[in-house]
């Protein structure tokens, strides 16, 4: 008997059957636009279909032009346009899956002069004022939807879902903060929701009725002047009357200022909003949100949270996410850590997604680890993330793999990573590797540190050196004073820290920094209702939108001063859709954020700086340093002086930020073409 029964039940919609409780929820990918995206798209959805994903949805293609995310971005308003998709669905068919096309319209979310919205009010996070929709405008928007599902049906797509959540233009409609209108569409919250009913009502008589209608309702807005849970309830009865197959729950608008889908956010930690829904409509829900391996799905099954369960990001790490689980590999399963770095963050810069653990995501057609032509001895030092991904990559392809790591464990600096709060989804990544190296016979040799002449004398014919990064030492009188701590000594060495602390620099390991001294007890990230009150959302849902009334105050574990030596924002390189959770995170725990500051000396009495000529002293317990790495590649010079093919990867090559994404990207690559 399967251990997911739950989760790999099929699911009867009347004139159609999904083969499993698991739907890969919409993501854009920048594949879209891509040149040549559409052979792209239909080996990137082809493969997670051959993976027995019940049912996938793309990403969201615009009805119209006022809709578009951004000039040119994906539409679907022609037939030409609807026999470009054909290619997508075929593939997905004849891998035995099924897939539906989002319809989405941005509204005042596109980063185009062109948008619309129900009201002139910008957003916060676009540069555009929307023009307000005519009431014409509007009933043609409503016939726009009506016929791109119509175009989609003649695609081959299995059925459509339709937006209506993240603050897009449904969303707008719907909630009193983006609508001000006074007439027919605007007002009371009967009026405010005809347009998503009506495009319902219209796009079910357009496509009859054996075709997948999915409905993403905002379930939880968490923005002010959002909807009440009464207001959800009575739109889910309405969705559902007006012809929807299935309801999705949407968390969240987009520029919401409470996490909702990052690394921090803990497991399932949404799935009770869903749970409130059950009952009061007939036709089944999704549940979505930070759900990335099978035990946590079936769990939420089991418990009767939901019909089925929504992944994105997890398909991008694992495309045979459902198929490992199926056959009782879920040890194998390459899993989602919530990082956002190569999916969300490249799409907010117009860069085609990709994964940090898997960057074959999105790159289907152009990165393959096809069998060696000639099989070769390859030494990896480091097994790191970069070394872990070399070796695994290069053993896969059938190269004789010899992996060399110094200390008496597999993950380099991944070790220290999973150790901050909210970060403990590396663990999951190391415990992969581990399985990986199992699987494909690389030789691995632990508290093994190895010299050049040991690499030489093993008569390698590939030598690839992932040695990584050791701390940047800073010039500081007093830098060896009993108070000064590396980032190293706190987080691997664990050495005490006292109560009051100064942390130089402000950089991902800086906050990284400040967040684990931060903290006491259970991280939040481990605790849904910690959680939830950290971030001032209310389970009992007394307010529109979800939020709690009044400040969100946290407490901090120590007095901590963050302090950089340039000018202006704090953590300004840190991911673009993470950095300002980060920030947040951290000025709720009152933590002091410094920029501006020149370092004089460390001494028994503390820190010694100066802010604006200002000196001051920061009578602080330790000094922490994050002031960056230096590469560690003691073995190029006199390997390559040996005549040995040696190649430098990850922070051997780059120190800069720990970049685990750059180190297994390079890593990947360079084994695929060994």
């Amino acid at each position: 008997m399967s251990k997911y029964p739950h989760l790999l039940e099929p699911l009867d919609l009347g004139f159609t059957t999904l083969k499993n409780r698991v739907l890969m929820g919409s993501m854009h990918t920048g594949l879209e636009e891509a040149k040549g995206g559409f052979e792209k798209m239909a080996a990137y959805f082809g493969e997670r279909a051959r993976g027995e994903c019940g049912l996938m949805v793309t990403g969201g293609i615009s009805p119209n032009r006022q809709g578009w995310t951004k000039p040119f971005a994906a539409k679907l308003s022609t037939k030409g346009e609807a026999a470009q998709h054909k290619i997508i669905t075929k593939r997905v068919h004849e891998e035995g899956g099924k897939i539906c096309m989002q319809i989405l319209h941005t509204g005042r979310y596109g980063y185009h002069p062109f948008l619309v919205s129900p009201s002139k009010i910008k957003s916060p996070i676009t540069p555009f004022k929307p023009w307000k929709l005519s009431n014409r405008a509007i009933k043609g928007t409503i016939d726009d939807y009506a016929d791109c599902a119509a175009l989609a049906q003649e695609a081959g797509y299995d059925g459509i879902e339709i937006m209506g959540s993240e603050g897009y233009l449904i969303n707008q409609f719907i909630a009193e903060r983006t609508n001000d209108r006074k007439d027919e569409w605007g007002g009371s919250y009967d009026n405010r929701i005809q347009l998503p009913l009506q495009i319902l009502l219209k796009t079910r008589e357009k496509v009859g009725k054996n075709f997948i209608i999915i409905y993403r309702l905002s379930m939880l807005d968490l923005v002010e002047g959002g909807s009440s849970w009464e207001e959800v309830v009575k739109l889910a009865k309405l969705v559902e009357r007006a012809g929807a197959t299935i309801i999705n729950t949407g968390i969240g608008w987009h520029e919401a200022r409470v996490p909702t889908i990052a690394t921090m956010v803990p497991r399932a930690a949404f799935t009770w909003v869903t749970h409130r829904l059950k009952g009061e409509v007939k036709i089944p829900l999704i549940t979505s949100n930070r759900i990335n391996m099978p035990n946590v799905a079936e769990q939420v099954l089991a418990d009767g949270h939901a019909d089925m369960i929504s992944m994105a990001r997890p398909f991008l790490a694992d495309s045979d996410w459902v198929k490992k689980a199926m056959e009782g590999r879920e040890d194998e399963i390459n899993t989602c850590i919530g990082c956002n770095q190569a999916c969300l963050d490249h799409v907010f810069k117009n860069q085609r997604a990709s994964c940090l653990v898997n960057p074959r995501a999105c790159y289907e057609t152009e990165l393959n680890y096809e069998p060696a032509v000639t099989i070769k001895r390859v030494a990896v030092v480091g097994a790191g993330p970069a070394g872990l991904a070399s070796a695994t990559i290069a053993a896969q392809r059938g190269h004789e793999v010899t992996l060399f790591e110094a200390s008496g464990e597999i993950g380099g600096q991944f070790n220290m990573a999973k150790t901050i709060p909210g970060k403990e989804e590396f663990y999951e990544t190391i415990r992969y590797f581990n399985k990986q190296i199992e699987l494909t016979g690389v030789k691995l040799h632990l508290n093994t540190p190895v010299s050049a002449e040991d690499l030489i004398k093993g008569n390698f014919d590939e030598v690839i050196l992932c040695t990584g990064v050791t701390p940047r030492v800073i010039k500081l009188e007093g830098e060896d004073h009993e108070k000064t701590l590396t980032y190293v000594e706190v987080l691997a060495q664990k050495k005490p820290v006292g109560k009051k602390v100064a942390i130089i620099g402000a950089g991902g390991i800086g906050f990284d920094m400040a967040e684990y001294l931060s903290h006491e007890g259970e991280p939040s990230s481990l605790n849904i209702d910690k959680y939830m009150d950290e971030w001032g959302i209310d389970k009992n849902y007394n307010r529109p939108g979800g939020l709690k009334d009044g400040d969100l105050e946290q407490h901090s574990a120590r007095e901590i001063y963050l302090l950089q030596r340039s000018e202006g924002k704090l953590g300004a390189k840190l991911g673009k859709t993470t950095g300002w959770i980060h920030r947040s995170s951290l000025k709720h725990k009152g933590i002091k954020m410094i920029s501006s500051v020149r370092y004089q000396k460390i001494d028994d009495q503390g820190l010694h700086i100066t802010i604006n000529e200002e000196p001051q002293v920061l009578e602080v317990d330790n000094v922490v340093i994050c002031a960056g790495q230096i590469s560690h590649k003691t073995l190029f010079d006199p390997l390559t002086e040996a005549g040995i093919s040696v190649h430098l990867v990850g922070g051997a090559k780059k120190a800069g930020e720990l970049d685990a994404k750059r180190a297994i990207d390079e890593g990947s690559r360079l084994a695929a073409t060994l």
